[in-house]
């Protein structure tokens, strides 16, 4: 009773996937992804074991169709009503869809992606949901193109029961916190009457709190800038004869520590300082 796409990014770096439906905290049931292996999402009536075993599979290089198979294959349960979806760090996702979930269900696959969805509105919403995604293909970040195609099928009538929950879970080689992680983005919105836009709000301040600078748009910290920065500083608290420490001082308070550079400063802080 959800729809979910699980992607990778053109480079193949990152892989994620992203889930709403009308279901408490679908974020604990149906995403997995393992940084330089895979994603899978499991759905409707989920075998919450698919996936483990669907990113152990991929680990040993099994393609994403084969992966599917032998989900399929191995599962005692029933698999008539199950729903997944599964890609690689190359080549198509894949989806299935059992011949018992509740209707609509289905789901398409295409190179570096997985849309599937149980008990919608209609088609509609994994039609709209890949033209969203592939309409995406410019967009660096995976984690926005994902939610993007997410939104899509939202507006598209989405889980045909009303909104619940939703979230996205976006894994690449040390871009999580502090760089000593591969969870890149980990959100989930458990309980919530417009979950989709509330996760997109979250994603807003992930990106802010949690994510390095763009190095083409720092400025160095000298000159007025210089100058504006220590009287902000000074004004908030934190003073001292180093500059780079006053204002790494601030952000760790602000929670904007991912963003700091010695000698320059990100404009998103700089807006930060000068709002505080």
């Amino acid at each position: 009773m959800t729809f979910s796409i699980v992607a990778r990014s053109a480079d193949g770096k990152a892989l994620g996937v992203a889930v709403a439906s009308k279901f408490l905290g679908v974020g604990a049931a149906v995403p997995a992804a393992l940084a330089e292996v895979g994603a899978v999402a499991t759905q409707s009536y989920a075998n919450l074991a698919y996936r483990p075993q669907a990113l152990a599979l991929m680990g040993t290089g099994m393609a994403a169709t084969e992966t599917v198979s032998a989900l399929i294959a191995g599962d005692a349960g029933p698999v008539e009503h199950r729903q997944v979806g599964v890609v690689g760090v190359e080549g198509p996702g894949a989806t299935f869809t059992g011949s018992q979930c509740h209707g609509w269900a289905g789901g398409v696959s295409g190179d570096g992606y997985a849309i599937q969805g149980n008990m919608l509105a209609g088609a509609q919403v994994v039609d709209d949901m890949e033209k969203a995604w592939l309409a995406g293909e410019e967009q660096s970040r995976l984690a926005y193109r994902l939610l993007g195609a997410l939104r899509a099928g939202d507006r598209a009538g989405g889980d045909r029961r009303g909104r619940q929950s939703a979230a996205l879970y976006v894994v690449a080689k040390a871009l999580g916190y502090g760089g000593t992680s591969d969870v890149w983005v980990d959100l989930r919105v458990d309980d919530h009457p417009d979950p989709v836009a509330e996760l997109g709000r979250l994603l807003e301040m992930h990106s802010l709190y949690f994510e390095f600078p763009d190095p083409a748009t720092l400025l160095p910290l000298s000159g007025d800038l210089a100058d504006e920065v220590t009287a902000l500083l000074g004004k908030a608290g934190h003073t001292g004869p180093d500059l780079d420490e006053s204002l790494a001082s601030w952000a760790g308070v602000e929670n904007l520590e991912m963003r700091i550079v010695a000698g320059k400063i990100d404009p998103l802080v700089l807006a930060q300082l000068r709002a505080a």
